[in-house]
């Protein structure tokens, strides 16, 4: 039943904003303007399951400024019939022109609202069919009520991510919470290999550097050592020379350092492990890489030794996706928030492979 009381387009993406948090997979599809467009345009129709009225995109494309101001239940059940009519006619200022139907049916609905759960299809209609096939879950459209605020809306919010998202999914957003949302003055504890612990101050880069020394190197090395940790403002607050010599490598104070050097002890010849941690900015560049390589050489410690990486928080997150581009070809990204994947990207060629 369709309630005049709805919510602007600006309102709904700020909502959108809070129902999907940095960390939440699909986050760009479904958080940015397109998306708000999408599920207003949903609830003004009244897409909603068990309703068996459904949203198709040139619902949202023919959309006009104006009608969207006509929230009574005439009007809006007036709309609906009109975009069923092959010409009908909305006056007013369109939303979007006719070729964005192909964005709003694959970016914002298939691999957005609906691989998350938020969003419903139809069953029964043909793939090449143009019948509007999408719905929003009830439980997510309550979500966009104008009645619920402050404290209540909160609770719903965590109500509906506990129950719709899965257990990876809500790990990677309390993962991500914890790395970007801590404003504590308590100093961030990180726990070495060995048991020892080493403290270094609060923030996102903290976040990081921990999860790459407490759970990094411990799913990805065998028999993984702490060789050097830094931090900002400090750079040295870990350092042990005498692990290092045993392993022939020789740390010498040098701008090109990375924030963590890690050692594998497990293989028959050690690997070495240079972790960048990217808060902001920073990556293992191309130029990072070859500087670090030189350094090693220059220790005498074998290149094919080495491998480089680089720290992120989260890969839907803006410092990844404003450094992605310069990552050095032959490194590596590791993401706190999905702790068991590594991204590799190769510089020689190899032949795809399936895989799930």
């Amino acid at each position: 039943m369709i309630d005049d009381a709805l919510l602007t387009r600006e309102q709904l993406r700020e909502r959108l904003l809070q129902v999907f948090p940095q960390g939440a997979a699909f986050r760009t599809n479904v958080t940015n303007p397109v998306a708000a467009s999408t599920v207003f345009t949903a609830l003004y129709i009244d897409a909603i399951e068990g309703s068996d009225e459904w949203l198709g995109p040139k619902h949202v494309y023919r959309m006009t400024e104006e009608q969207a101001a006509q929230t009574d239940a005439v009007s809006r059940a007036a709309y609906v019939a009109t975009i069923r009519n092959p010409k009908g006619f909305v006056p007013g200022v369109r939303w979007y022109a006719d070729n964005t139907r192909e964005g709003i049916r694959d970016d914002t609905l298939r691999e957005g609202l609906v691989a998350i759960g938020a969003v419903i299809e139809r069953t029964g209609v043909p793939t090449t069919s143009s019948k509007p096939r999408y719905a929003l879950t009830a439980d997510f459209a309550d979500l966009f009520s104008p009645a619920l605020e402050g404290e209540k809306l909160a609770q719903a919010i965590a109500t509906w991510q506990a129950q719709a998202l899965n257990a990876g999914a809500l790990a990677r957003l309390a993962i991500v919470r914890r790395g970007a949302g801590r404003v504590s003055a308590d100093q961030v504890l990180v726990t070495f290999p060995n048991g020892e612990t080493r403290r270094m101050k609060p923030g996102p880069s903290s976040e990081i550097t921990k999860a790459v020394v407490e759970v990094f190197a411990t799913t990805f090395l065998t028999d993984p050592a702490v060789v050097f940790l830094s931090e900002s403002g400090n750079k040295v607050v870990a350092r042990d020379d005498e692990l290092a010599r045993s392993i022939g490598l020789t740390i010498q104070a040098d701008k090109n350092l990375p924030d963590t050097i890690l050692v594998d002890l497990g293989p028959s010849h050690p690997l070495l492990v240079f972790v960048e941690v990217v808060a902001t900015d920073g990556p293992i560049s191309q130029r990072r890489k070859e500087a670090l390589e030189k350094l090693v050489a220059a220790a005498g410690f074998p290149a094919e030794h080495v491998a480089f990486v680089t720290a992120y928080l989260d890969r839907s997150a803006g410092p990844f996706k404003k450094t992605v581009d310069s990552l050095a070809w032959g490194s590596y990204a590791w993401f706190a928030a999905e702790p068991e994947r590594l991204m590799i990207f190769t510089n020689s060629i190899t032949r795809l492979k399936g895989g799930s």
